[in-house]
């Protein structure tokens, strides 16, 4: 097959469905997660995120891993339906006096479902542009009343947040034969549990997929490997405890990842690493040093 039939061929792919096979999509934010009519897509990621950087005089380092499994599937050709199992693992380190303490927890995070639909679709030769609100609702399905020899685990320890917590916003996906851009605007309600509030978090995001491999089209080519750059800009209120808003909780955050992901027709793998540049948190909230991400994901 020539190149000029290669694309062409490409081109009425884009042009005649919104994820017809596996494709390059966000890293850090499952939203944009292309799935076609009838058919599944899993995604299952690996997170390592820690903090390390404390203004306060305790010493906090805090590390959770996170095991995520996302299914979704197409119910139609405009609706998606979702829905993000995590398990964590979370364990603060913390100076108190002389001694130097361990508290940690692990099990079954909140799991969370939603839907995406799709409103707005242009379709041309070789580009493709989707914009698709979505909702859901976080749902407390992690204990969030583990105890250890010191008495009840803080809320940022404890598997789930106990909390019915709804979200939404509207993700924005244009598709060209070598690159990808997505971008979301986010927004979660967190409601109160154990008289305990997190508080809520709004969020934009945008993630660029660039194809490095193969610079040319043609036939015979297993995969495609593309390079990953996203951003997230995350604000998060203060927490509330009993009533009262804690002067040590929320900020601004910004975080770039750089990544890459190898695509084949039905199967993904991917890893990518997100790095805080700005951290303005109120008061003596906990900083992040990194977030890293590793996983793979299959259409079916």
């Amino acid at each position: 097959m020539t190149t000029r039939l290669a694309c062409l061929y490409l081109a009425c792919i884009l042009a005649t469905s919104w994820a017809a096979a596996a494709r390059a999509a966000p890293e850090s934010f499952n939203t944009a997660l292309p799935v076609a009519e009838g058919e599944f897509v899993f995604r299952e990621q690996f997170i390592l995120d820690q903090s390390g950087a404390d203004p306060s005089d305790a010493d906090r380092d805090r590390t959770a891993w996170v095991l995520v499994s996302v299914l979704g599937y197409g119910a139609n050709s405009d609706l998606a339906l979702f829905g993000v199992v995590p398990y964590v693992d979370r364990s603060l380190d913390i100076t108190q006096g002389s001694a130097r303490r361990t508290r940690s927890a692990s099990g079954l995070g909140d799991i969370s479902v939603f839907g995406r639909y799709t409103v707005f679709r242009r379709d041309w030769p070789g580009r493709t542009l989707r914009v698709a609100p979505f909702a859901g609702l976080e749902l407390p399905t992690g204990d969030d009343d583990e105890t250890d020899s010191f008495g009840r685990l803080p809320a940022s320890v404890q598997p789930g947040s106990g909390s019915w917590d709804p979200f939404g916003g509207v993700v924005l996906s244009y598709q060209t034969l070598d690159f990808e851009v997505d971008a979301q605007a986010s927004y979660r309600a967190n409601t109160k549990a154990n008289d305990f509030e997190f508080g809520d978090v709004a969020r934009l995001d945008g993630a660029l997929q660039y194809r490095l491999w193969p610079r040319e089209l043609g036939s015979g080519v297993p995969g495609f490997l593309y390079g990953v750059l996203e951003a997230n800009l995350i604000h998060r209120d203060k927490d509330q405890v009993s009533g009262t808003n804690d002067p040590d909780s929320g900020g601004l955050s910004l975080f770039i990842l750089p990544g890459l992901q190898y695509v084949t027709k039905r199967w993904i793998v991917e890893t990518g690493v997100q790095i805080p540049v700005v951290q303005d948190l109120n008061g003596t909230a906990l900083e992040k040093d990194t977030i890293f991400r590793a996983g793979f994901r299959l259409n079916f």
